[in-house]
C-alpha cells in the first residue's frame, strides 16, 4: 500500500519549501491540510495537485518565472 498521508516536515522536503511558506499556502487554500486530532497531515494527491496546479499557472503565464 502507498502512503497516502504526509507530516508537515515530509510536504517541506518534498516542495522544497520552508514550513512558513507551507502555512501561508495553507492560509491561502493552495494547499488543504487534513487534521487527525491535533495532528496536521497531508493526502498525496493534494501535494500532486498543488504542484500541477503551479505548473499550469505557469505555462498559462508563458512560463516566465
Amino acid at each position: 500500500m502507498e502512503k497516502q498521508l504526509y507530516t508537515l516536515p515530509e510536504v517541506q522536503e518534498a516542495l522544497s519549501l520552508g514550513r512558513s511558506k507551507i502555512y501561508e499556502l495553507i492560509g491561502e487554500g493552495a494547499l488543504r491540510p487534513l487534521r487527525v486530532g491535533r495532528a496536521v497531515r497531508f493526502r498525496a494527491q493534494e501535494i500532486e495537485s498543488f504542484v500541477d496546479r503551479l505548473q499550469a499557472e505557469q505555462a498559462g503565464d508563458g512560463g516566465d518565472a
